[in-house]
């Protein structure tokens, strides 16, 4: 049998309606598709449905009876088909720093466009829980080694900064050069930082005077002038402790900011989610290209 939900869906408004035009009008289709339909109805389920005169419509025995059932098993099958938004959400994880701007207009569109809520969590990890299954995608910066079954899609490159204490001997400069950050104690996060020594040159790379796990203790450990540290750039425009400075790092490699999630078996919107953050920040990188042409 090849009794399609079209078939029955027309056959429940004519029911109703027991009009054919009326019927028709309400499904969206002409009368003569609907009319095809419904004979198609009576010849896979073998029984007459309908008794049609030129003034009515009614239902036949059998007719009554399949409305009885569909009146139940339609509005059960069409509720498994499109759940509602109640209890399901799209997880997105981060290690640090959520950025600001595009994630929150793209999270913005994405629950009004599917009706599904986004919740964003922390995680001080270097995949930010997606490789737990604790999000559906990842918001992650620096070079990420992806397991397999994962999958990254890099967003924007950012450019680094370096974090001082305003104890430092380096907060009344305004900038430093990358090899220069070499000469000078470094501060590392070593879960989900984006900075580790293999981006110096083997003979000359800095000392390493204290090694974090999350992003606060690393701030707690530049303010207390332990030594510097090296971050993307959103860190200093968001201003996050009074006894901090930030210089430019006018040659530093830039920090690529990535999606990460599963390749397959994941959220079946992640897609979309991606799309949308890859059309968001292509719209940044143009407008900040278009920026700096004017400047220039």
């Amino acid at each position: 049998m090849s009794i399609e939900l079209h078939h029955l869906r027309g056959f429940l408004a004519l029911a109703e309606e027991r009009h054919f035009t009326r019927a028709a009008q309400r499904m969206g289709v002409s009368q003569p598709t609907l009319s095809r339909n419904i004979r198609r109805l009576e010849e896979l389920v073998g029984r007459r449905l309908l008794e049609r005169s030129t003034r009515q419509v009614a239902l036949t025995a059998a007719g009554v009876t399949l409305y009885d059932q569909l009146c139940d098993l339609i509005p059960r099958l069409e509720a498994a088909l499109h759940p509602g938004p109640e209890g399901e959400s799209f997880r997105v994880g981060f290690a640090w720093g959520f950025p600001t701007g595009w994630p929150q207009e793209v999270i913005a569109t994405f629950e009004a466009e599917t009706g599904i809520p986004v919740k964003v969590h922390r995680r001080d990890a270097k995949l930010a829980g997606v490789d737990q299954g604790e999000a559906d995608v990842a918001i992650l910066r620096g070079r990420i080694q992806v397991p397999p079954g994962m999958e990254s899609v890099t967003l924007l490159q950012e450019r680094r900064i370096v974090a001082v204490s305003t104890r430092s001997e380096l907060a009344e400069r305004e900038e430093i050069r990358w090899q220069d950050i070499a000469a000078h104690s470094l501060v590392l996060n070593e879960v989900s930082g984006t900075t580790d020594l293999t981006q110096w040159p083997e003979d000359r790379r800095p000392n390493v005077s204290a090694v974090c796990r999350n992003f606060d203790e690393w701030l707690e450990a530049v303010a207390a002038n332990k030594g510097v540290g090296v971050v993307p750039e959103f860190v200093g425009r968001q201003h996050i402790h009074s006894f901090v400075s930030f210089l430019t790092v006018p040659d530093g490699p830039p920090v690529p900011l990535s999606l990460v999630y599963l390749k397959n078996g994941g959220h079946p919107l992640t897609p979309r989610f991606v799309a949308m953050a890859q059309t968001a920040t292509s719209a940044l990188e143009a407008a900040s290209s278009e920026s700096t042409d004017h400047e220039n």
